[in-house]
């Protein structure tokens, strides 16, 4: 990898950032700083009847950035240097900004005495502040003008409630630099133009992080002082492995980082001789491993990489990024042709999983509701719950599944289920569209799909007996898993350090879901993010698990680690682990292990 030096700025110093690793690699690219520019502003008129409603949703918008700057200041106060304070007060002025001031007053009044939409009344206040700073002459008012308009262009993002879609135009090899990216956000990245990205905010097992990987794009989020120190154009290397970005590198840094990519390259060189060879322990025990999908692009990657199956296709991806729900046809179309690519091999389709960090504007219309995070997202109404709650929806997402069974063998995963009597209700649900299919002579599968569960709150982990004895299978979801059991938010980098699937509570749910499943004997597979790290292999291998399923690159890295394990010694030494109390001396015993797996890699 060559590494251009010094050809953003001369005379500006290298400055190093650190945050948290979120999707390993090496990028080096210009970069592109997302919230830059004019946003295109929609002008329309309101009608006399609507315009109190279009002053509350101007409120709302308001309340909205007032929550996301406090999360800057917040984020920025951590910060060691004297970048701390100046930015503390760069978001001071714009919660004063936020609050009954001119710029707020002056939009409210636009809709009211002109009947315009809010963000048409917002550019126009803007446009006319900014005008009369400079009409004064005060050279300080006239910095300000800029303050004026970042806090203007936040308040249209809110009101718009768009992704950003100026992604696919960037220059092949872009750094993405964003304050945080939504998953809708991240869907709208192509990994042929975007080398890499860093954020300001988010957490490292957020589920735009998991889209990263995904998408293998080196990231790196909860950068703090990232906004004050890059500049469009800047020379920028993200390090996603160790959690760090270099603006400017100066020529010894550079050199290193090319030295790092180039050992990255030969890993992937020595992983690649892997495809052929089966996922099989050195005991004789074969392991499936299965792959992640997060959108219908990746299932090439899937066959690339040697997945056994899909493990897990979340179908939120199909809501993302459009106005209106997709159709029952369009769904079935697009289901359709994942199965039909996999060839044979079992697709596990999870239904809708909207809520918390997952957001689809286009459910409005359908769910009767703002499709918002309420007060605490992670505990309201999503998954299966939201699923049931409006059944409609429901249907035509179980339609679609049953009709792309026609086309290889699928399995239904149910997402947030807490009790027996919601996987009842969703057989009856299931049953009910499967006869109306047969009435319309639509082409469904002969025999029902498998019908599973995700285990991945501590009361379904708790009553995971009862559960086999309704589910077909079961899917360990350690991420929100861990998140709930330790009363984490996985998307905020402030607790990130505390996010620890190695837990003893943690760990004992996975066992006690793992050996409900075995006694039933149902299948169970492990679909959060340790299953793709080879440092948790032989632990989950060790509590009984044979079913993997995971981002379709770290593929072969666990195959690697699968074929190093002796079974037997990885049971012994699980036992050794879920004996212990502290998360030290369980991460210290399973390293103890991992290490000499490591060496009888070396000589594969």
């Amino acid at each position: 990898m060559k590494i251009e030096v010094g050809a953003a700025s001369s005379n500006r110093p290298e400055r190093s950032f650190t945050g948290l690793a979120v999707s390993p690699g090496i990028a080096v690219g210009r970069a592109y700083l997302s919230e830059a520019g004019t946003l295109p502003t929609p002008e329309y008129d309101i009608p006399p009847a609507g315009v109190a409603a279009e002053q509350e949703r101007f409120t709302e918008a308001v309340a909205t950035a007032v929550k996301q700057v406090r999360k800057l200041k917040s984020k920025a106060a951590q910060h060691g240097d004297g970048v701390a304070g100046e930015l503390c007060e760069l978001f001071d002025a714009w919660l004063q900004m936020l609050s009954g001031s001119r710029l707020v007053r002056g939009v409210e009044r636009l809709i009211a005495e002109r009947r315009v939409n809010a963000e048409a009344a917002v550019r126009s206040e803007i446009a006319a502040i900014v005008e009369g700073f400079h009409r004064m002459g005060d050279s300080y008012l006239a910095g300000r003008a800029d303050d004026i308009r970042e806090v203007g262009d936040r308040l249209i993002r809110n009101l718009l409630k768009t992704p950003y879609q100026a992604y696919q135009g960037l220059p092949v090899g872009s750094i993405l630099i964003a304050e945080e990216l939504s998953p809708a956000d991240a869907a709208l990245l192509d990994p042929t133009r975007i080398a890499g990205f860093a954020t300001i905010l988010g957490g490292a097992e957020s589920h735009t992080a998991i889209m990263a990987r995904s998408l293998g794009i080196p990231a790196v989020f909860g950068v703090t002082g990232l906004a004050s120190g890059i500049e469009h154009g800047d020379i920028v290397v993200v390090d996603g492995g160790e959690g760090r970005v270099v603006v400017n590198p100066q020529p010894k840094t550079a050199e290193l980082y090319a030295a790092r990519a180039q050992d990255l390259a030969e890993e992937r060189t020595r992983l690649a001789r892997l495809k052929p060879l089966p996922a099989v322990t050195r005991d004789g025990m074969p392991i499936a491993l299965l792959a992640n999908v997060e959108m219908a692009r990746e299932i090439d990657d899937a066959h690339e990489y040697g997945a056994m199956g899909v493990g897990l296709l979340r179908t939120e991806f199909m809501f993302m990024n459009r106005e209106t729900a997709p159709s029952e046809e369009e769904q079935t179309g697009i289901l359709s042709e994942i199965v039909a690519r996999m060839k044979g091999r079992t697709v596990t389709i999870r239904t809708l999983d909207i809520g918390g960090d997952k957001l689809a504007p286009s459910l409005r219309e359908q769910v009767g509701e703002p499709a918002e995070p309420g007060a605490n997202p992670a505990l309201g109404v999503r998954g299966v719950r939201l699923s049931l709650a409006h059944e409609r929806l429901f249907e035509t997402q179980l339609a679609a599944i049953l009709r792309a069974s026609t086309e290889g063998p699928i399995r239904i995963l149910l997402p947030m289920i807490t009790s027996v009597e919601e996987i009842r209700a969703v057989q009856i649900v299931l049953d009910r569209v499967a006869k109306r299919l047969r009435r319309r002579h639509a082409k469904v599968g002969d025999a029902m799909p498998p019908l599973g569960v995700m285990i991945e709150v501590p009361g379904a982990a708790l009553s995971a007996d009862s559960l086999a004895a309704e589910a077909d299978f079961f899917a360990i979801g350690t991420n929100d898993l861990t998140m709930y059991t330790l009363a984490i938010d996985r998307g905020d980098e402030r607790v990130a350090p505390l996010y620890n699937p190695l837990h003893p509570a943690v760990l004992r749910l996975i066992q006690f879901a793992v050996e409900a499943g075995l006694r039933a004997r149902i299948p169970v597979s492990v679909c959060g993010e340790i299953a793709g790290d080879p440092r948790f292999t032989a632990l989950l291998l060790g509590l009984g698990v044979r079913e993997l399923s995971m981002a379709t690159r770290s593929l072969l890295r666990v195959k690697q680690r699968v074929r190093a394990i002796n079974l037997v010694e990885a049971a012994r030494r699980a036992r050794a682990v879920m004996d212990q109390g502290d998360s030290r001396a369980i991460a210290a015993l399973l390293d103890d292990f991992n290490a000499g797996c490591a060496a009888l890699e070396t000589g594969e």
